[in-house]
């Protein structure tokens, strides 16, 4: 089930914002002007089913037997709940809905990329269960970096269940231009100084299986010549949240229940790459690649 919501302002349909100008960037905290009245709040509702989780465990390979109907939902699992399903003709070429329709304006720039998230789990999501998830535009930012252009988008998500908030999320997404129109730069290096790592392999099968689980379109998960020929990868591209559900994993086994999580993509991993999840003891944690480049930062609360 989905539900929009509106903000207004001086009796029109905007968001409250504000905007500051420099000669690089220029952020907008919502949108001034919304044409047609686009929705600045969508609510959607799920029955958590077990059945999804119990197919999220056997793509993860996760050990002992599947969460059932009643058990919490593992944290960050919620990633396969509150699909937004949308028709073939409503989507853009990447496989993604296509911007400007929907929550997120559309920047002019095609390429997009989940650039990171920052979450708080209040109290356990329970399966079997009926949640609702709120999600509001928090901040449209745009400016010039060393690639090119990029817009910036920050999602905010509210999670309750029997009106008890549960968890909250800021998803960061990246616009960014056409390979042929950015200038490539080097990506940092990872640090070299965990206590403790493991290593994992993806396959074409995990990357559609997640995608599917997730309800996710976007093509360099699943197409790999549209990865390479069109976004410029060399070949299928493993999902961030994919890269953070895991690093979740780790930093759960060592602390116990977790109480926040905030996780930051710096370059991408395909899926002919293994990848080395890091772990230190003050509680920080990394992807690396195995040209030693970092594929992604987080820390665990």
């Amino acid at each position: 089930m989905t539900r929009f919501g509106y903000y207004s302002f001086r009796g029109q349909d905007a968001l409250f914002f504000a905007i500051s100008v420099s000669s690089k960037s220029v952020t907008l905290y919502g949108r001034a002007t919304m044409p047609d009245a686009m929705p600045q709040a969508q609510t959607l509702t799920d029955r958590l089913d077990p059945a999804r989780a119990a197919a999220l465990h056997a793509t993860l390979g996760r050990p002992g037997p599947a969460p059932q109907a009643g058990d919490p939902l593992p944290p960050f699992w919620h990633q396969i709940y509150f699909w937004d399903p949308q028709p073939p003709g409503a989507l853009g070429p990447d496989g993604h809905p296509r911007t400007g329709t929907g929550l997120i304006p559309d920047l002019g720039l095609p390429q997009r990329m989940w650039a990171g998230g920052r979450l708080s789990f209040h109290a356990p999501l329970i399966l079997g269960v009926t949640a609702e998830k709120t999600t509001t535009v928090e901040a449209v930012t745009e400016k010039t970096g060393r690639t090119g252009r990029l817009g910036f988008v920050t999602l905010h998500h509210a999670i309750r269940q029997g009106g008890v908030l549960r968890v909250t999320e800021r998803q960061d997404l990246v616009y960014r231009e056409p390979p042929g129109d950015r200038t490539p730069i080097a990506p940092p290096m990872a640090r070299a100084d965990e206590t403790d790592a493991q290593e994992v392999r993806f396959t074409p099968t995990l990357l559609f299986r997640y995608s599917a689980l997730t309800f996710n379109g976007h093509r360099i998960h699943y197409d790999a010549d549209y990865a390479r020929g069109t976004e410029g990868y060399p070949g299928l591209v493993v999902h961030g949240p994919l890269l953070a559900q895991h690093l979740i994993h780790l930093a759960e086994a060592r602390l116990g229940c977790l109480k926040s999580f905030d996780f930051r993509a710096t370059a991408a991993l395909t899926v002919q790459e293994s990848a080395t999840l890091c772990w230190q003891s003050d509680r920080t944690l990394w992807v690396r690649a195995p040209d030693g480049r970092q594929c992604m930062t987080a820390t665990a609360g």
